[in-house]
Order: structure tokens, then sequence, then C-alpha cells
């Protein structure tokens, strides 16, 4: 290594320790002049020797040339939602669902807990190959996310190469590192400020600004933004045995990465809901917005043991504050036809700011609701935003309600077509709308269909579905697909230049490729979402195959219950949509899951599934599924009749007793190494 090498290695060291010291301890101990001549320094002998430039250097902040738009991205481990309380009741409700669930000899009693700040912003996942920064992503839908690694490089607080101090631990082989992405309230409000002096756009509150940052395709517009980041979990991590929530948190801040200072490790259920009311005490001095804070299990394996259910852990619960409240007067009841026909009501009010923002319509829930707290027209009413972003009527201030109010009388007919109104079962409280034919039900269903959890078809909003329903283009969602046909139609409607309707008809095209399970969530069948669409495709993997599943089949699915089994027969024996599906399959859509490659196919575990259980003596849960993945097998959470192998490990849970019930043969560690023929 040249002496001019040397010297910009010891420049970056040197530069990334203030700004760990700076932006994560708060704690400088050099001043912003000796800062600048350190930056300067390192700008000028990287412009002398430009090959010597590399990603992680702290010169690389600046930002990067925009992007046409974000690359997708699988995340390895998905990243889960969470399950939320509203009161203590909630809190001792989950932990004796926990209970029931511990290993035999344990009680909740042996619980330890760590309690974390729920900081209010954007989720991402970092991803560190030996100590270098090569990805960022968002949350997404928590399976795929975007790529905004560009964006990421621009923030201070997020070390570029680990560790930060010369004094951390050596950086793993590779990490995942989760964490949340925020602006600071102080920051906030002085950036708003100079948005007001330029005559710019003014964000609303903390979250929105940091999310609309963080997804800029330019991304010197987000270097400029004022960031920050705390570090919350790891997704994986090879070369470290973390075993706790809190070991895991210690290392994050031993390798350089901000951690939350407020964070609380107890094993006293009483003084975790101590922490909580103290928390929301405190909510409106704190430096950055929170929303509430979340509770997890402490012991990975316990983690593991206890699982997931649907997209949410059992083991964490999220603990949200209060909503805001505010009242206003209820200018009118009107109602919306969602896209399954369901006719929903909702207020119209005059505008009030909850929060930080500025509520004009507000949720009524349902008739029912709307009934039993006799919400009238021209009540004075009480909004809340609930968990600090859905706004909705609470109740009435009964004192203030005009003498000459009425009480509300729900519609007998659609508002938009005019059809009749029913139920589909007695016991539902729900109207609708049972005219497939409804322009309000297609430009919904075009709406969701195009959306990023379904087809994700680029710039196609519901600005965009009102008029091609309105001019007759689109009469149903498959009509979306046969668009291309009536290309000049599009370049004669207003705003429809030529590089629009071209761009348009060509994300169109792109999204022909998605996979089978976004192509089914985007049916809008009741109750089917992502999460109940891979469920589907992994036991019916193609079109035909689902329509031909009789109610039982579908219930004999881990996860699918009657209630859903009997929406979906229901949707496909309806002759109208039989013709839709035959009408998507003429545009040329792939109806069924991507065939495995011959090489996949011939791989020693292809067409297995496996279930983990326990703690296994030289594999993390993540490595045992990584090779058991990278034989061409598959594993799934629950063990089932379509289970192949139960792989065991130390203190297994009730996975394996199910395993010895349904007559599941088993391995150990060795035994599925064989089994592969490693």
């Amino acid at each position: 290594m040249s002496d001019i090498e040397k010297e910009i290695a010891a420049l970056r060291r040197e530069i990334n320790y203030h700004l760990y010291r700076y932006h994560t301890l708060d704690d400088p101990i050099i001043s912003d002049a000796e800062y600048d001549a350190l930056m300067n320094r390192l700008r000028q002998l990287e412009a002398e020797h430009p090959e010597l430039v590399t990603p992680d250097s702290p010169t690389q902040r600046v930002g990067a040339p925009p992007l046409d738009a974000f690359e997708k991205v699988n995340h390895p481990i998905p990243m889960t939602s969470l399950n939320n309380a509203f009161d203590d009741g909630d809190m001792h409700a989950w932990l004796a669902r926990i209970g029931r669930l511990l290993p035999d000899g344990m009680t909740v009693d042996d619980l330890e807990f760590v309690v974390e700040p729920k900081i209010d912003g954007l989720a991402v996942a970092l991803t560190y190959e030996n100590g270098i920064l090569t990805r960022g992503a968002t949350r997404g839908d928590g399976q795929v996310g975007e790529n905004v690694t560009a964006n990421i490089r621009t923030i201070k607080s997020i070390p570029l190469s680990i560790p930060v101090s010369p004094d951390g631990p050596p950086a793993p082989a590779r990490i995942e590192v989760r964490g949340e992405v925020y602006m600071p309230i102080a920051a906030f409000n002085e950036f708003n400020r100079q948005q007001a002096e330029k005559g710019e756009k003014l964000f609303a509150n903390p979250r929105n600004a940091a999310a609309g940052s963080l997804r800029q395709l330019d991304s010197r517009i987000t270097a400029e933004r004022p960031l920050a980041f705390f570090a919350y979990a790891i997704g994986y991590v090879e070369g470290a045995d973390i075993r706790t929530q809190k070991e895991a948190l210690d290392y994050l801040a031993a390798l350089g990465f901000p951690v939350n200072p407020d964070i609380l490790h107890t094993r006293s259920f009483d003084e975790v809901l101590h922490f909580i009311h103290n928390w929301m005490t405190r909510r409106d001095t704190l430096p950055y917005d929170a929303d509430g804070v979340v509770v997890k299990i402490n012991d990975f394996r316990l983690q593991e043991h206890l699982g997931v259910v649907g997209n949410a852990p059992r083991w964490a619960i999220a603990y949200k504050f209060p909503a805001r409240e505010a009242t206003t007067k209820l200018l009118e009841i009107k109602v919306n036809v969602g896209r399954t026909g369901q006719i929903t009501p909702y207020a119209n009010l005059e505008p009030v700011n909850i929060g930080g923002v500025t509520v004009r319509q507000a949720t009524l829930h349902n008739f029912e609701d709307l009934a039993k707290k006799d919400i009238r027209e021209g009540d004075t009413v009480v909004v809340k935003r609930a968990g600090d972003v859905i706004p909705q009527v609470v109740k009435p201030v009964l004192d203030l309600r005009p003498p000459d109010s009425k009480p509300y009388r729900p519609p007998e007919v659609c508002p938009t077509c005019g059809e009749k109104l029913a139920r589909f079962r007695e016991d539902e409280v729900a109207l609708f709308c049972i005219n497939s034919a409804c322009p309000a039900q297609l430009v919904r269903q075009v709406e969701y269909f195009v959306s990023r959890s379904a087809m994700d078809i680029e710039g196609f909003g519901i600005k965009i579905a009102e008029l091609l329903v309105a001019k007759g283009l689109i009469k149903d969602i498959a009509d979306i697909y046969f668009l291309a046909e009536k290309r000049e139609e599009l370049l004669a409607l207003e705003g429809f230049a030529e590089k629009k309707v071209d761009n348009l008809l060509a994300a169109i095209e792109a999204s022909k490729q998605q996979p089978f399970d976004r192509f089914l969530t985007g049916l809008g069948i009741r109750y089917v979402g992502s999460v109940v669409a891979r469920l589907l495709v992994e036991a019916f993997p193609s079109i035909d195959a689902l329509q031909q599943a009789s109610q039982a089949e579908l219930e004999a699915i881990d996860g699918i219950g009657p209630r859903i089994a009997e929406s979906i027969t229901a949707w496909f024996s309806r002759p109208a949509n039989q013709a839709l599906i035959e009408k998507f399959r003429r545009a040329g859509l792939k109806l069924r899951m991507a065939p495995r490659s011959p090489e996949a196919a011939s791989r020693p575990l292809a067409g297995l599934t496996f279930v983990l259980t326990g703690t296994l003596p030289t594999w993390s849960r993540e490595e045992a599924k990584a090779f058991i993945e990278q034989h061409g097998g598959k594993v799934t959470g629950s063990v089932s009749k379509k289970t192949s192998y139960v792989v065991v490990g130390e203190n297994p849970g009730s996975k394996l007793e199910k395993a010895r019930q349904l007559g599941i043969p088993t391995l150990d560690e060795d035994g599925l190494r064989r089994l592969a023929g490693a």
C-alpha cells in the first residue's frame, strides 16, 4: 500500500469515527473547523487520485445522479408487522396468550422483556458485507421492498463501514441491520421553515417528511434533508453468536450504530407497564415523534418457539399511545363504494388540525356503529387519528347538538348505480352493492389491481383509473391489458402525451411477469390478501387448479378457515368471474407459478418441505433454511400433512409433538446433511 493509500485510509477511519461521535453519541471531541480540515484533505486526495475513491468513503454522502425508478428487492427474512395493544388489558391478554404457548415447566414469571420506544418513521433493512454497506431497502410489504441504497448513504448516522469505533468488535461477514429512518422534531421544524421561505411544499409531520425524503429518486435531494436513524434489530448475522434482543442491541451499539438509549430490559411485567405509562406522559417532550412502545420477549429461542401468526410475531406487541383528538363540526355523512361493493359511511368535517395534520374527512366505520353512537349531520364531534394515522369520528358532543337534528338513515340503493343494497350474510352488518357493473366498484377494483401490493403497475393511480372507467376504456380489470389496442384513444385524453401513454403501456406489459400470487391478490377476492394468496399458490400452483378446488380442500390449507374458503369458491363459481379469468388468459398473463428450472428440480431436496424446530448444534435457523433452499427444498413455519420432514434441534417446541401425531419423519442436523448429500 502506497503512502497516499495509507493516508486516505487513515483519514476515512478518523472522519467516520468523528461522525459517529457527533451523530450517534452526541459527544464530539474535535471542533467543526478541525473536522472540516480533515474532510477537505480527503476530498483533495480523492480528487487527485479518483481511482482510490470507494463507496464507503465519507465523501460519498453527497448523493448520486437521479434514478428512473427504484429497483425491487426481496427481503431474505420477511419484515413482519406487529399486533397492537391499546390498554393494560390488551397487554395482560397478550401475556396470557404467551403463557399458554411456553415450553413445559416454564411460566410467564420466567420471561425477560425488552421495551423500546416506537419511533414514527420509515422501517429499513441495511445489508453489510465484510463491514461495507452494500444495500439499503425499505420495508415495502414485508416481503419485497425498494432499493434506496443511494439515499441511505446520505444519512450521516448510518455507518458506511463497520465497525466505526477502533474499540468495536470485528465486522461480521454479513449482517442485516433493521431500524427506523426518522426526522427529529427540531430538524423538521427548521426544515419546514426553510421550505416556507423558498415557497416550496410543507410537510404535515416528521414521518411524512422522512418517508418523502427517503423515497426521492434524486439522492442529492435526500442528502439535504435532516434524516436520522435508530437501529432496533438484526435480521441475520454471520460470524456472531447473538442469543437475545438485548445482546443484539448491545452488539449493534458496539459496531457503531445509533441505538435508542431509552430502552428497558427487565423480568418484571409490572415494570414494563410502568415504563409504558411513563413514556405516555413524556410523549410531547421527546426529540422525535413516537407513537407507542414495542415490547419483545428477550430470548431468541423463545421467539422461535412462539413463532409468527399471519404476518405478526407472537413474541412482540406494540402498545400504541392514545390517539390525538380534537372537536369539529360534522358537515355531511357520505358513503363510499368499495371494490367488493361494500358501502362504507364517512364524515365530511370542518377542517381541523390533529397532530400536525389537517383533517377534512373521517371514517364512521359502519352503519351499525354509526347508529349505536347516534352520530348526526350538524353534530359537533370528537375526532381522533387512530394509531395517529386514520382519522375517525369517536362520538358526538350531545350538549352542542342542534335542536332540529335528525337520526341518520342508511341508504337503500347504491349512490353510484342505483342498485338496491343487500347483505351477503345475515350475521353481517355491512351493506353491499351487488351490481358487478357498478362504476364505483370498478374504479376501486382497478386501483387495487394496479397497486404496489398486487400487480404494481408504475404510474397507474386512482386518477387514471377514474378517467379510463369514465371514458369507457376499462369495463373490467382485464381490460387493462387491452389498452394497447386503444392507444389512439388514450392519446386523445387530456394530459396524455405520447411519452406518458408509452410509459403506461410499457408498465402494463411489464406487469405480466409478476408472480402468480400477486395476480391472485389483485383479483380482490374477499379475505384474500397477499398472505392468503401465497398460501393458496403453494397448494394450488395454477388458476385452473385453484378454480377446481373444493371448499374442503381449501380449508385443509394451514391458515385458511371456512369463511375464506367459502369466499374463494363463491368467487370462482360466478360465470362473470370465470369469463374474467379467460380474458386475462387471452391477454397473455401466466396464470400459474413459474416452473422450477431443470437444475433446481434435480437438487437432492427438490419437492420436499421442511419445518425447523429447536436449536441446531452448528446452524442458526436462517443458516439451516438457506441450506435447505440451496439444495432445492422448501421451509414452512407449521407442520401439516404436506410436511416431508421436521428438522429437530435442542429444546424443540410443539411442532415436534404435532409431527409425531401426524406421523411426519424427523431429522437432526446431521441427518439433514446426509439427506442433501452434503
